[in-house]
Formats: structure tokens, sequence, C-alpha cells
């Protein structure tokens, strides 16, 4: 069973925090809280997160050197980043979040149903995943025991369409976001997309015969 997805919220002021988890809790995820981008890389050391809200401007390590470290580790370099600022930002600087590995960048003010919006596609992708690499390490179990009979043709048919019901939303979500206006759009549907394409080439090479 699947549990729940983590959610890291990184941000120096409570209040900002505050109203993060407040716009996020209708998800019924868990989230975590960082008041630093030291305490955002020492939660990162023991915990898996789906996604995480990086303020840009706080003391001391800033939004974009605590992502620049975020992608440096193997552990964490793949996990989907969304830039949160207040800052009155020009190309330059939304150019810089991304080129710190984000995968989204949103203005303070923002519309809490778009970012709660935002956030829950990456949620899903990370819970499909969860779901994909369970079943995958069982099947994968079984058929070294040598239990090559319908057992496990059932569940690689079962991968397979999960698989493929992932494939079809982030399809549809990437001809969404092809006609946004949004900076990130191409960015975030091109992390999709690598995303599932990993997943599509595990699950053939678990099919029998595969080299």
């Amino acid at each position: 069973m699947v549990q729940k997805a983590k959610i890291l919220l990184v941000d120096d002021r409570p209040e900002n925090l505050l109203a993060l988890e407040a716009i996020l809790s209708a998800l019924d995820q868990t989230l975590v809280r960082a008041s630093s981008g030291e305490e955002a890389l020492k939660a990162l050391l023991t915990d898996d997160f789906a996604v995480i809200l990086l303020d840009v401007q706080m003391p001391g390590m800033d939004g974009f050197e605590t992502a620049s470290h975020i992608k440096r580790r193997e552990r964490t370099r793949d996990i989907p980043i969304i830039f949160l600022t207040a800052i009155n930002h020009g190309p330059h600087h939304t150019f810089r979040g991304y080129a710190a590995g984000a995968v989204d960048y949103i203005s303070k003010p923002f519309d809490p149903w778009v970012l709660r919006a935002k956030v829950s596609v990456f949620v899903d992708l990370y819970t499909k995943n969860c779901q994909l690499k369970e079943q995958a390490a069982l099947l994968r179990l079984q058929l070294e025991a040598g239990e090559q009979s319908s057992i496990g043709g059932g569940l690689l048919g079962e991968l397979s369409a999960r698989l493929a019901s992932a494939e079809e939303q982030v399809e549809a979500l990437t001809k969404q976001l092809a006609g946004s206006s949004e900076a990130g759009a191409a960015v975030t549907a091109a992390h999709l997309e690598r995303k599932l394409s990993s997943l599509r080439q595990a699950l053939e090479a678990l099919r029998p015969g595969a080299s």
C-alpha cells in the first residue's frame, strides 16, 4: 500500500508556511516544513518527497543555492522544485530559476487553486511511480524464483495498464501546457515525460526474453 506523498515546504517566514499548509491541506498528503535551505537539505537526507516548494529569497542560503545543492545529490536530483518568489523579477531572474533546476516558477501572491493543481500533478505522478516500483519489485522476485506463470504475466499486464494510464494523463497535460503562456510549461512537460519514459524502459526490461 502506497503511503501518502510528502511535500517539502521551504520558507523562512512562518506565516508563509502556514498559508501554504492551508492551501495544500485539501490534497491530504504529508506536509513537511523547513524554515531555511539548511533545514531543507537535512530533511532530504532521510525522507523522499514528491515535490518541493522553495522560496527564493531567504537569508543565508537562498532558494537558488538550495536548489543547486539538491540537484547535485543523486538521491534528490529528480525531485521537482517549484520556486515561489515575491520578487518582481525579469526574464534573467526567471531563467536563473530554471537553470537552478526548477520545473516551475510562481510569483507571490499566487492563485491558491493554481498552486494546488500544479502540486497535485506531481503528487499523482509520484504516487503512480511508487505503485509501479512496488509491483515491479514483486514481479522481479517472482521471475527470479522461476514463477513465469500467469501470476507474473498478470502482474506485468497490470503494471503496463497502470503505466499506460499515467502516459495518457501526461500526454493530456502536455497538450494543455503547450498552449500555456507560462515560461515553465515546457520544462514541466519535459520533466514528466522523462520520468514516464524511464518507467516504461524499466517495465519493458522485465518482459520475458528481454535482454
